[in-house]
């Protein structure tokens, strides 16, 4: 940069700049308006350096922001592992002190029954009833035996989106449940509250929540997928509630563990012998079923500990825990306490399902490529749902390749677009097969699911190239190099083993065949028209830089012995019109083959067939009319180039490319051999 230039940069740069002084200024010095036009450029040349500076910089460090991309993800997962171990931690010194704390309980428990002999179990059930009296809604509640008050207090609802105070409500505990309810604006002698909901110990997990004022004093009660947040009216009180919940949890819990199964009735022995010679006596099943140890801590909490799973989205932990009770009832009996713990954990594997298949919709952040999805597709497959893994996995694969055809910016040239078009498919689709195949390489029952989805890929795909390669009326050319270059890109799937190139083919025969025959027109209407104005006079380049040019672009062509076709000077022995026709029916060829398809053979070698007939018959017909035997010798000329010369290139280009020879260009070519009559006249037979 200049030194003025760096004047300016750093004047622009000051702390200090002032833009309004700063035009003022400019303004009073300037001699006129060529001055500002001068400065104006300068600004508008500092500007577009600065752009290209901070574009090069991007582009630098657009490496570094991928790679911090992927430590973010990285630290993520490992802040919910993290976040998994402080939680089992936390339990662990729980249960320890639990433990420690459990004799000084249960010491403390019997003399609090020595000294209080009257607070039995009637008591707590009278005192309930008494209270409940003041629950609308609450008269069925005590037709449980057994079932009485624990603990009870006024507290308020928040709700979990906004944080914001709902209504205020009165919880009831109760030794097997909580009673949850709100109060009265109306009340009606003695009742108070009306009943809102119950909830069964096991249904639900605490989870306290940490302090963030003004939110503080709240606790979180989980009913997957819902969830309800309340607030205590002092720390105390929300302490209080937490060991209480805690506590009231664990006796159920242990008081389940150890009630006894129910015994099955035996049938009384016979005195008799019978006499029905068909009766035989069945053993007892009660004598010879193993009994199923539940006992286990991690089987009595397995339900809250699914629960809290479920909702850190610790999605392995919970199938682990899953897989854990699977083979541990394996090859146990199924007795009436296994069915139940079977249903509270089908339960929690429907919300777990639900929640994967929630992760896994189109609606969830398509960012991060088909890797994002491997997490929710593993736990799935490991619950037995390997299909609605394969649907969803490729449905949302399909919405991610959908929404990234739809953003892709449509440049002005079309080979451009075509370039990124096949970069961001089939770089795409090359990704999600190489993950599917890794998330079931064990259920090769999926992989005709994957070849269909490919398939409606690859409409997709189509339905966009051809919108914009053949709906805009491009050249041949054009459209030959886009579809070049898709089938380029086809054939690297290739690698993995799928090959969808008949399929690409098969949807774009119809685009291609009309490009075909419409440009076979074209050239067919141009030709007639040049034919129509033909002087039959040679060909004056006047400058050798153009007779040079014509003869690189013959030997482009294929026509390689084009320079005994040359005069002296700039002359071409040949007629303008021949020329024309020869470049324009070589690019047409080259291009077709670009363009060929197994499916377009007759199309293609018919499309040439008509294109030379146009020139051979004008050749003909100006043979069959000319009377000047200079200008008959010419045109003789001109159809044995076109007979000699232009014909052979065309067949042997022909079979290089095709793989095959054009017998109807061969029958064409004898049926249009020059023949000389007399040596005054010549003619040639069509």
């Amino acid at each position: 940069m200049s030194e003025t230039g760096n004047r300016l940069r750093k004047l622009l740069e000051s702390p200090n700049f002032d833009p309004q002084n700063y035009v003022k200024q400019l303004s009073q010095q300037s001699d006129g308006d060529r001055d500002l036009q001068e400065h104006r450029q300068k600004i508008q040349n500092l500007a577009d350096e600065t752009a290209q500076n901070l574009k090069k910089n991007v582009y630098k460090n657009y490496r570094q922001f991928i790679e911090t991309a992927k430590e973010i993800s990285y630290l993520e997962s490992e802040m919910y592992q993290l976040s998994h171990i402080l939680t089992e931690q936390k339990s662990i010194m729980e249960s320890i002190t639990q433990s420690l704390l459990s004799a000084d309980k249960d010491e403390t428990s019997k003399e609090m029954q020595a000294a209080f002999p009257k607070e039995t179990e009637e008591v707590k059930q009278r005192t309930l009833t008494s209270l409940l009296e003041k629950v609308e809604g609450g008269k069925n509640i005590m037709d449980v035996p057994g079932r009485h008050l624990i603990y009870n207090g006024d507290l308020v609802e928040y709700d979990v989106d906004n944080m914001s105070p709902v209504q205020k409500v009165h919880a009831f505990l109760m030794n097997d449940c909580l009673l949850i309810s709100t109060w009265l604006a109306n009340r009606r002698g003695a009742v108070k509250y009306k009943y809102n909901a119950l909830y069964d110990l096991e249904s639900f997990a605490v989870v306290n929540v940490k302090d963030n004022p003004p939110m503080k004093d709240m606790f979180k009660i989980l009913m997957f997928p819902e969830s309800r947040i309340f607030q205590a009216e002092n720390s105390k009180i929300k302490k209080e509630w937490l060991e209480i919940l805690d506590e009231t949890k664990k006796n159920k819990a242990s008081k389940d563990r150890h009630k006894p199964e129910e015994e099955v009735p035996k049938s009384p022995a016979r005195v008799e012998s019978s006499t029905n010679p068909f009766d035989v006596e069945e053993e007892e099943p009660a004598d010879t079923e193993e009994c199923v140890d539940l006992s286990l801590e991690w089987i009595q909490e397995l339900p809250e500990d699914l629960d809290v799973c479920i909702a850190q989205r610790d999605f392995e932990g919970a199938v682990d825990l899953l897989d854990k009770l699977n083979e541990y009832l394996k090859d146990q009996p199924v007795t009436p306490r296994v069915k139940e713990l079977r249903g509270k954990t089908e339960e929690r594997v429907r919300q777990l399902t639900e929640v994967l298949v929630f992760e896994l919709s189109p609606d969830r952040s398509l960012r991060g490529g088909p890797k994002a999805t491997r997490r929710a597709v593993s736990q799935l497959i490991r619950l037995g749902q390997s299909t609605k893994a394969c649907e969803l996995f490729l449905n949302n694969r399909a919405s991610a390749v959908h929404t990234a055809i739809r953003q892709l910016r449509i440049e002005g040239a079309t080979l451009l677009y075509i370039h990124k078009l096949c970069n961001i498919f089939f770089t795409s689709l090359l990704e999600t097969a190489k993950e599917f195949e890794m998330d079931f390489a064990g259920n090769t029952g999926c992989y005709s699911a994957f070849v269909v989805w490919s398939r409606s890929a690859i409409r997709m795909f189509v339905d966009a190239f051809s919108k914009q390669v053949f709906d805009s009326k491009e050249s041949l050319s054009t459209a030959a190099e886009c579809v070049k270059v898709a089938k380029e890109h086809c054939q690297q799937l290739t690698e993995i083993g799928l090959d969808l190139t008949f399929t690409l083919q098969s949807l774009l025969v119809k685009d291609v065949e009309a490009a075909l025959l419409g440009y076979k027109d074209v050239i067919m209407e141009a030709t007639k028209h040049r034919n129509s104005e033909e002087m039959w006079r040679r060909m004056n380049l006047m400058t050798p830089e153009a007779l040079t040019k014509l003869k690189d672009e013959m030997r482009g062509c294929g026509v390689g012995s084009f320079d005994q076709y040359t005069g002296d000077d700039c002359w071409v022995n040949l007629s303008y019109t021949i020329v024309a026709f020869t470049k324009q029916m070589m690019s047409f060829l080259e291009e077709g083959l670009k363009l060929y398809f197994p499916e377009l053979h007759m199309v293609f070698l018919e499309s040439l067939r008509e294109i030379i007939l146009v020139a051979v018959q004008h050749v003909d017909y100006s043979l069959r009319c000319e009377q000047e035997p200079e200008k008959k010798s010419f045109i003789l000329q001109n159809a044995s180039f076109l007979h000699d010369t232009v014909l052979p290139v065309v067949e042997r280009r022909f079979e290089e490319g095709v793989g095959k020879p054009a017998k109807q260009l061969q029958d064409l070519r004898k049926s249009t051999r020059p023949v000389r009559v007399n040596p005054e006249s010549t003619t040639s037979v069509v």
